[in-house]
């Protein structure tokens, strides 16, 4: 079991980045992995490999 903490920042995207958020928040939402929104990130809570997979994709 893992608990990771990650944010993501797009780079040349602009000051709003809300769109970007939200679809990494639908991944996360669809994965089934336990998590909770924190102002500076997203903690995952879960196995490694499906931890790092939602990471991922979130990518």
């Amino acid at each position: 079991m893992v608990l990771l903490e990650f944010s993501m920042s797009p780079l040349g995207k602009g000051e709003s980045v809300g769109k970007y958020v939200a679809r990494s928040l639908d991944i996360i939402d669809k994965s089934g992995v336990d998590y909770r929104l924190n102002p500076m990130g997203t903690v995952l809570e879960g196995e490694w490999e499906e931890v790092f997979a939602v990471v991922k994709r979130c990518y």
